[in-house]
């Protein structure tokens, strides 16, 4: 296993959050039969450098806020993660208006707009809502991601048909927050198409962003947006790509599973985080 030994929360802390996800989702599971009975009858350096954290002025603090709204939970790629395009792949920092990304179902879309965040430490410490999560390479399967790959909590893998934020697949390990230092800012970006899809980063499905009501404001360069889609209501419009399962939103949760098609398994997300321990367990050499 290549060396993960990055700043990263305590393991007992995180081991804690781990026992406590596969609890809740022991309960979710037994409530959502019921509901379908009932509807049918590396070192610290070397990691601030490729992350591209440094000194700088941030548009954001790390409580999540940022100088235009309430930043809430941002749904990014970090700076320097690597996204497939038709053409190989691109640093998410250099993607274009224009760009076609390969979709997770073999086709390819053109980038509409990319959204710029960046966030600092104000206060005692950094919020985990903007604290990056690192899945190490080879951390989903042998081959993905094939290089460690840095998202916000709240972004979402695509894995076993369904969207699972990685923040309910931290495990200590393979799949871990990593807490930058005091004086670093942290740089996110967001990748809209016309439609929620799944693209590629560092060779994982990963899920496009999907705004929100007043989210693209939450961007320093928001007004690029409104300059070439003054008109559009994305904000209230887009569908999104597939179900979302995991720790946050429990009726949420129930629903989708309710509605996942009868050929699924029962719980994507338990087989999900089953078969990262597993992986996790094979690197361990």
């Amino acid at each position: 296993m290549s060396n993960i030994e990055d700043p990263k929360l305590p393991r007992n802390t995180a081991r804690r959050r781990f026992l406590g996800v596969a609890a809740a989702a022991g309960a979710r599971l037994a409530s959502a039969t019921a509901i379908a009975m009932a509807a049918t009858s590396s070192p610290a350096r070397a990691v601030g450098l490729h992350l591209g954290w440094g000194k700088g002025n941030g548009n954001s603090d790390g409580n999540g806020r940022s100088g235009d709204g309430d930043g809430g939970s941002p749904q990014c790629f970090l700076r320097g993660t690597s996204i497939l395009t038709d053409l190989g792949e691109k640093p998410v920092e250099h993607l274009q208006i224009g760009d076609r990304l390969v979709l997770a179902g073999g086709t390819t879309s053109a980038v509409r707009w990319v959204g710029r965040q960046s966030f600092k430490r104000n206060g005692g410490c950094w919020h985990d809502s903007v604290v990056p999560i690192r899945v190490a390479r080879r951390a989903l399967t042998n081959l993905s991601p094939h290089s460690d790959l840095y998202l916000s909590p709240g972004h979402a893998l695509f894995l076993n048909g369904v969207l699972i934020r990685v923040k309910d697949l931290v495990n200590g390990t393979t799949i871990a927050p990593i807490v930058p230092h005091d004086d670093m800012t942290i740089e996110y970006f967001a990748v809209l198409l016309a439609t929620h899809e799944a693209i590629f980063a560092e060779g994982a499905a990963a899920e496009t962003f999907h705004p929100s009501e007043g989210g693209l404001q939450n961007f320093s360069n928001s007004s690029e947006y409104m300059r070439h889609y003054a008109s559009d209501n994305f904000e209230t419009s887009m569908t999104s790509f597939a179900p979302v399962l995991g720790e946050e939103g429990g009726w949420e949760h129930l629903k989708a599973l309710v509605l996942l098609p009868l050929v699924a398994s029962p719980d994507p997300f338990e087989e999900a985080r089953m078969q990262i321990s597993l992986q996790a367990k094979s690197m361990e050499v």
